[in-house]
């Protein structure tokens, strides 16, 4: 996808010490073995698998679904949403991190988790217990601010959606003020005006600057 290569180029300039894992290197053990780092930004593919008898997959890539057949009869919803990583072809699923593996990382103490990727707020609805996907995982797992996708969404806006929210969270703005303004951004152009290029994405959580400023 050039709109990620180009996203992660531009990100390597902006935050130039930050540590980048990219095609082969972005694994699943990788991401494990990550320990409270303050910003997660994963660039890939989510998914979400409705229950039987709702629909199919939703989010993944062609020819990424191999296998995912009967994750969709599960009843935990948890198993049902997740990301593909580098191997997620392969036939033992080793590059596919479930929503429920994804509540186990150690990300207490990370003020902000980005997942650039399709479907990543969706999720099973549990009356009185809100939405069951990679979001609750996210919490669970300890991140103060989660950021995430509600639909399929374009690679190159979103390149022009995070490096725009990236600049302004850079110059000290809140978590939410800063896709506030990237937002913004993309409505003054009007070949990305529409809410398809630049409403998708959403934050929960703590929305203050990374320093805890309000």
């Amino acid at each position: 996808m050039p709109g990620v290569s180009e996203e992660v180029r531009a990100l390597k300039e902006l935050i130039p010490n930050a540590k980048f894992l990219t095609r082969e290197q972005a694994t699943k053990a990788e991401l494990q073995s990550v320990v409270a780092p303050s910003i997660l930004h994963i660039a890939t593919h989510g998914f979400f698998l409705s229950a039987p008898g709702e629909g199919a997959a939703t989010g993944f890539a062609p020819g990424t679904t191999r296998g995912l057949n009967a994750k969709a009869k599960i009843e935990n919803p948890l198993l049902r949403s997740g990301l593909a990583l580098a191997g997620a072809n392969r036939k033992d699923e080793s590059g596919i991190l479930t929503a429920l593996e994804a509540s186990g990382l150690n990300l207490w103490g990370t003020k902000l988790v980005v997942l650039s990727a399709c479907d990543t707020g969706l999720g099973e609805i549990r009356n009185g217990e809100g939405v069951y996907g990679l979001r609750r995982a996210l919490v669970l797992a300890g991140a103060e601010t989660q950021m995430m996708s509600l639909w399929p969404v374009s690679d190159r806006s979103t390149r022009d959606l995070m490096i725009s929210f990236y600049k302004e969270l850079l110059h000290g703005k809140g978590r939410g003020d800063a896709l506030r303004e990237a937002q913004l951004q993309m409505l003054q152009n009007k070949s990305r005006s529409h809410p398809y290029y630049w409403a998708s994405f959403i934050q929960t959580g703590e929305w203050a600057n990374l320093e805890g400023k309000r």
